[in-house]
């Protein structure tokens, strides 16, 4: 208990500057672990979805049926929403009556890849903030060392007898925006590079499943075009 009061004691007596500092440290961190459990939960639930996807794609359902139940649905997953993008597309340019098999699938792999675009940057929606987050808070938090010493030195030269003692609580406030600087970048860190490999592993599977669906629509084409 102690120490915990010493700590805050130190933060109290800090300067303006200093505290300013910490405050912003402070801030950045808690919204840093917001985003972190959001991001958690929702990659999890993405994680799901892709799975009961998938299940009911190869269940053997009839395309036609799959696109009619999801056509009218206003809350698509992500990727039931590359599905009904690229089977729509196939449906739209098959009835003009070109027949082209090669320039349907141009139009089908356009609309995937729009749709994917789309669900990979509603993937790393937080992300670019955890990472600026981890990136500069060592350095806002040395920024804040450095002037809570600067100051502290400054004040010997209004002393007589400079001791490590008149020095030592002037240095330990300013060490504390270091820590609290590591405290927020470091979760930061490790939630960026572990989300931004979920996000990474989740889209090969999106591009696994178009790559499929191009594949079966691809054969529909030309079995309609002999």
């Amino acid at each position: 208990m102690p120490e915990q009061l010493s700590i805050f004691e130190l933060i109290a007596n800090a300067s303006p500057l200093v505290q300013l500092v910490m405050l912003l440290l402070l801030l950045a961190s808690l919204i840093s672990w917001v985003m972190i459990f959001q991001r958690w939960f929702f990659l999890r639930r993405v994680q799901g979805e892709i799975e009961d996807f998938e299940d009911h794609f190869w269940s053997g359902i009839d395309l036609r049926q799959l696109y009619g139940e999801l056509a009218d649905e206003d809350a698509l997953t992500g990727i039931e929403t590359a599905f009904v993008a690229g089977f729509k597309e196939f449906t739209r340019l098959s009835e003009d009556g070109s027949g082209d098999p090669d320039a349907i699938m141009q139009g089908v792999q356009r609309a995937m890849r729009i749709a994917l675009t789309r669900e990979e940057e509603r993937l790393e929606t937080h992300l670019p903030f955890l990472a600026t987050v981890g990136s500069t808070s060592p350095y806002v938090g040395l920024f804040g060392t450095v002037w809570g010493i600067m100051n502290s030195f400054r004040s010997l030269a209004n002393m007589t007898q400079a001791t490590l003692a008149s020095v030592a609580p002037g240095i330990s406030e300013a060490l504390v925006a270091t820590a609290m600087g590591l405290f927020a970048a470091i979760p930061a860190v490790i939630g960026y590079n572990r989300f931004s490999a979920r996000v990474e592993a989740l889209m090969n599977r999106y591009e696994a499943f178009s790559e499929e669906l191009q594949g079966i629509l691809h054969r529909v084409a030309h079995a309609r075009q002999g």
